[in-house]
This record gives structure tokens, C-alpha cells and sequence, in this order.
């Protein structure tokens, strides 16, 4: 009878020991999805701020672009779609914007790989000076870099009529295919250069001597060892590039005074009027250039991991 009572006892014990132990761990949840809940309310008062300026300046104009695109005379249509399939002269606006970006890009690129090679070559206070100047290049666009190029390559520009001296050129403007084509290649190489820069890293001094022990050449080791390392960053860069080329219209604008056939050009022309104000065909075209940046932007993430550094993680 004793052990029985000292049994039940027990057990009585280890219940309330249980029940206890239950409701101390209990509490500790609760307090700690409180201090969850407090944490996650916090984060959300201070990126409030944000999300409303995020959304009154990106969200909303992009939402007020869609719907406008398929209005025509206050009726909801496809008329601005199908005007843009017949129109010949938004087409040219379409050629001329994709030649210059994909052109300027593949310049640009070019051009950044042989200077990051030459600048890898450089160490210290120079190259960190260097790339400090081409961050700042970077920022060098819009009117004063259309009016930069004005003083230096227009008409009465002084490096044109010191090359019409010497003999170079016969007959140069700024102000056409060409002009236009240097203008957007010159804003293109500060980012295309800063966007490489990183890419080169992955890229091992001992592969380069492992090459030319072996009997490698310059140029072998650089096809057949370093583009197809740097190829998926190389690719990236160019779509980054088109797309910010794609977008470009204060410096065309300031430098042709909006006559050159564009698409940034023409959706300004369409909004504020210059010719006629149709702000929905604009709005149509500004979706399918949207669309084409959300293309460019789509291949860009995808070539992001393809590459080296993506596939070391």
C-alpha cells in the first residue's frame, strides 16, 4: 500500500513537473513570436518611407503606362499597338535605338577587356587612382557630355578642324550616325570597364604560366583559356550595356535637338507635344520597350550563374 501511495505521489509530481515544464516552454514561444512580430513591425515603419516612394515613382507611373497603352480616344482598344506594327517611322526609331546599343555595346566591351587586361598589369596608387577616374567618367553623361562633345567634335570643334588640317578626315557631324554611335560609346566604356573589372579576378595568374610552359601562345591562352571563363560575365556586361543604351535620351536630345528618330526621342515627342500629343501611343511604346529592357534584363540573370564565381558558390 506504501509503494503504491509513493508511486502515485510520484507520478502526481512528474505530471505537475510536465505541465509546468509545458507552460514555461509555452511562454518562451509566445514571447519569442512577440519579439518576431516586434521585429518584423519595426522593419516594416522603417522601409514604409521607401515603399511609398518606391511605389508613387515606379510602381504607379508603370501602372498608369499599361493601361494607357491599350486606351485610344477614352475607349479601351489595341488601336496603339496595331498603329505601331503599320507605322514605318516608330520602326526606324526601333532600328536606330537597338543599332546604336548593341554597336556601342560590342565598342565598348572591346575596349574595356584590353584596358582591365593592361590595368591588371598595374598595382598601387596608380591603378587605384585610374579606376577612381573612370568611376567618375561614369557619371560624365547627359546635356554636358553632348555639350563636351560639341566644343570638341562639332562643326568648329577643335580636334575636327585640327584632324581636317592634318589630313584624317574630309568630312565629320557629330550630329549623325557616326557622332551619335561615338557619343554612346564613350558613356558606354566607364560602366562596361567597371562592370569587368570584377570578372578579371577569376582569372589566375598560374593558369597564364601553366600555358606557356606547356608551349601556349598569347593569343591560344586567351581563346582557348580566359574567354570562355570570362564569356558568361563578357555576355552579361554587353546585355547591362544595351539596356542602358536602350534608356539613353538626355544627351541625343541635347545633341540633335530631338531630330534624330530614337525611342527615348520620340516617346518625349509624343508626351510634351512637339509634333502631336498622343501621351497613349507614347505609353505603347514605352511598353514594348519595356519589355525589351525585361527581356535584356531576363538574359542577364541568367548569365549572372553561368559564371566563374557564380559556380564557386
Amino acid at each position: 500500500m506504501k509503494i503504491n501511495k509513493i508511486d502515485k505521489s510520484v507520478s502526481l509530481n512528474a505530471y505537475k513537473t510536465d505541465s509546468i515544464t509545458l507552460d514555461i516552454v509555452h511562454q518562451r514561444l509566445q514571447s519569442k513570436q512577440y519579439r518576431r512580430f516586434i521585429k518584423l513591425l519595426k522593419c516594416l515603419l522603417i522601409c514604409a518611407p521607401f515603399a511609398i516612394v518606391f511605389f508613387m515613382f515606379q510602381i504607379e507611373p508603370m501602372l498608369w503606362v499599361l493601361i494607357n497603352s491599350f486606351k485610344y480616344e477614352g475607349q479601351w482598344s489595341l488601336y496603339n499597338y496595331t498603329m505601331l506594327l503599320d507605322d514605318a517611322f516608330i520602326h526606324q526609331a526601333f532600328y536606330n535605338s537597338f543599332y546604336f546599343a548593341f554597336l556601342s555595346s560590342l565598342i565598348s566591351t572591346v575596349i574595356a577587356l584590353v584596358f582591365i587586361n593592361s590595368l591588371q598589369k598595374q598595382k598601387g596608387f596608380l591603378k587605384n587612382s585610374i579606376i577612381s577616374f573612370i568611376n567618375m567618367c561614369s557619371n560624365f553623361s547627359g546635356v554636358p557630355l553632348a555639350f563636351a562633345f560639341i566644343i570638341i567634335l562639332g562643326m568648329n570643334g577643335f580636334v575636327t578642324l585640327l584632324l581636317k588640317d592634318i589630313g584624317l578626315i574630309d568630312s565629320f557631324s557629330i550630329y549623325g550616325k557616326t557622332g551619335i554611335l561615338v557619343i554612346y560609346t564613350y558613356f558606354q566604356i566607364p560602366l562596361a570597364i567597371l562592370l569587368l573589372y570584377g570578372a578579371f579576378d577569376a582569372l589566375k595568374q598560374e593558369w597564364y604560366d601553366a600555358a606557356r610552359m606547356l608551349g601556349a601562345n598569347f593569343m591560344y591562352y586567351v581563346f582557348k583559356v580566359a574567354l570562355p571563363i570570362l564569356t558568361p560575365a563578357i555576355l552579361g556586361t554587353m546585355v547591362i550595356l544595351i539596356a542602358n543604351a536602350l534608356g539613353a535620351y538626355a544627351s541625343i536630345y541635347a545633341l540633335t535637338s530631338g531630330n534624330y528618330n530614337i525611342l527615348t526621342v520620340r516617346i518625349a515627342s509624343l508626351v510634351s507635344g512637339d509634333i502631336y500629343l498622343d501621351p497613349n501611343m507614347a505609353a505603347a511604346i514605352s511598353m514594348l520597350l519595356l519589355l525589351s529592357m525585361s527581356f535584356v534584363v531576363l538574359i542577364n540573370q541568367l548569365l549572372l550563374k553561368r559564371t566563374y564565381h557564380a559556380k564557386k558558390r
